[in-house]
This record gives C-alpha cells, structure tokens and sequence, in this order.
C-alpha cells in the first residue's frame, strides 16, 4: 500500500521522469481496468440557488456566476437527455441537483425519474449527487433502483474550513457511509487546484482511500468568474498528471475519472492521462462546456482504448463498480 513518503515522491517527480511515472501508474491501471475506458453522463436536474457558500462553486450562495437557474427537470426532459448521453456512449448517467440536501418529496421525485431512466434504458447505471444525505434517504434511494451515490470529499479535512463555512467536511464524510451502508456504490472525489499543499492532497486521497470509494473524480479547479476563487489558475499539465498517478497508485482498484476542468488543465495530455484514469465524463459539466463528446470518443479511440459499454455488443468489462449490499458483491450493469 502506498505509504506517505512514497506519495510525496510522485508528486515531486521531475518533470522529465513524468512519462516513467505514467508508464508505472498505466501498468497498474491496465491491471484493474486492462483496455477500458467508462464514460458518464451528467443530467443537471436542478441548477444553480444552492444555499451552500462552497467558495468553488457556480451555483454557490451570493454567486454572480453566469449560469441558467432552473428548479427540477421533468421525467421526460430527463430521459431525453439521459438519452443523448447513453447514445453517445456512456454507461452510466449521473444525476445532480443543486442544494444542500434532498428533501423527502425530492427523493420520491428522483425515484420517479430513475424509474423513468431504466425503464428507457434497463442496462444503465444510475448515480445519484443530491447532497448530504438524511438518516434512511440512501435506502429509499437503492430500493427505487439508484446504484452509486456521488458526494465528494473535495479536500482534505484540516483545509475544509476554507473552502466553505455552511456544512462542515463530517457532513461530507457521513453521506458516503450512509450510501455504503444502503448498498449503494460510493462515488466520492476531489476538486484540486484550490491552494492545497501536496500533504493536504495527499490527507484527503488517504481518506478517500480509508472510506472505499469505488469511484473517485478528480475535478481540477474551474475558477469561475463571480466566485471567490475566480482567477486562481494553479495547475499545470504535468501536475494535473502527478495528481492522477498519485490518485491511481493510492487506490489502485478504484476507478479514476477526470472529470471537470480536464480540458482546461490537461489539455493536450488528456490522452496521455487515459493511460491512468479509466473513466470521464462525456460532454458538458454542471454550468460550464466541456469537450465535444466526438472529440473524447474519437480521443479514447485514438488512445487504444475501448469503451465501456452497456450492453454485449458495445463490450463489458470485468466487474469494476463493487455495489455493496447484503449477500455476495453484485456485478456492475456496466
């Protein structure tokens, strides 16, 4: 297991031994996932009112950021844009809503929808990213056919303080054992790039790692103008890649996705960084554009690598999403 003075060492490699760095992590990659890329779709729910204060976000409370503001997407929108993304080729749809937490006719409103989702589409995996989590929330949520649960940790626990003073980092922590324990998959990541030291990262990796998360994104930094991090630009490419390799060596059976802020910090390495992480996002993000989805298919492709897909014909993996519930690990959907 990767101890701390070995992750100190990837995230100091010199920049002319990054390739060998790749070269060590993409072994241990292709030895969990082989060939595999999972792609993912995010549905935008509810956008934009949050009453948090998270210093990060567009939809953060007091923000001027630019962004559409919406209450719940129907059923049918839902599917509709669902839809899009399965056809583009991701296997899993994630499904956000803005907000500190669901309600209880929220959770039976996103049951509905999830019911809606799988009925259109049965091979699909559906996560959910509502907020944190109400005692018996996570349960309703598996019984109405939800299989993972994304709440990221965002940093590590000695800096949560600084990036937001309206929920505090157990909350954060608490969610992700409370899907654990419902048998949903946990989904539970990073943002980088927001002024953490390299022992912050690597705290908050160790405790991602500690928690089980079988998924871990890890955003990089969009500072959005009307927020107080707008115009903090401090990731490179190469450390954009350190901070990959470190995620991938540290939790090595754990999915890796680049997620958002990918184009905008790795830019011409993003291939070089599927040869670590095994999952990303296919088009746009919550409030801002990402890459065209042609472009990250024809990218994977260019790369060597195959898509993940939701049915036989599009291939299946070995099992790489462990959801957890009573009795033996069920295998993935995709």
């Amino acid at each position: 297991m990767l101890d701390r003075d070995a992750a100190r060492s990837v995230l100091e490699t010199p920049d002319e031994d990054v390739l060998a760095l790749i070269t060590a992590a993409g072994r241990v990659r292709r030895a969990h996932f082989g060939n595999w890329v999972k792609v993912n779709y995010l549905v935008n729910l509810k956008s934009g009112l949050c009453p948090e204060d998270c210093t990060y976000c567009s939809q953060r409370l007091g923000s001027s950021a630019p962004i559409l503001t919406y209450s719940w997407l129907s059923a049918e929108e839902t599917v509709r844009q669902a839809t899009a993304g399965i056809e583009g080729g991701a296997s899993r749809v994630c499904l956000v809503a803005s907000g500190r937490g669901p309600g209880e006719r929220d959770v039976d409103r996103v049951a509905g929808v999830v019911e809606a989702v799988k009925s259109a589409h049965p091979g699909v995996e559906v996560c959910a990213c509502l907020g944190i989590l109400r005692d018996g929330q996570a349960e309703r949520l598996r019984a109405a056919g939800v299989d993972a649960y994304n709440h990221n940790l965002n940093t590590s626990e000695s800096r949560y303080a600084e990036i937001c003073s309206t929920h505090g980092y157990d909350d954060r922590v608490a969610t992700v054992e409370k899907a654990k324990a419902a048998g949903l998959s946990p989904c539970s990541g990073l943002i980088v790039g927001m002024g953490e030291t390299d022992e912050e990262l690597i705290d908050a990796l160790f405790a991602l790692r500690a928690l089980g998360s079988d998924s871990i994104p890890i955003n990089f930094l969009m500072p959005f103008d009307g927020t107080p991090l707008a115009d903090t630009w401090l990731l490179t490419p190469l450390r954009a890649l350190r901070i990959l390799a470190l995620a991938r060596l540290a939790c090595p059976a754990s999915e890796i996705r680049m997620a958002g802020g990918r184009e905008m910090h790795l830019r011409s390495l993003q291939t070089l960084a599927l040869h670590v992480a095994n999952s990303l996002f296919l088009g746009d993000y919550l409030t801002s554009e990402g890459q065209a989805a042609a472009a990250d298919l024809a990218m994977i492709a260019d790369a060597g690598f195959q898509v993940l897909g939701t049915d036989p014909d599009r291939g299946r993996a070995p099992a790489v999403i462990r959801l957890r519930g009573a009795g033996t690990p069920q295998a993935p959907n995709a």
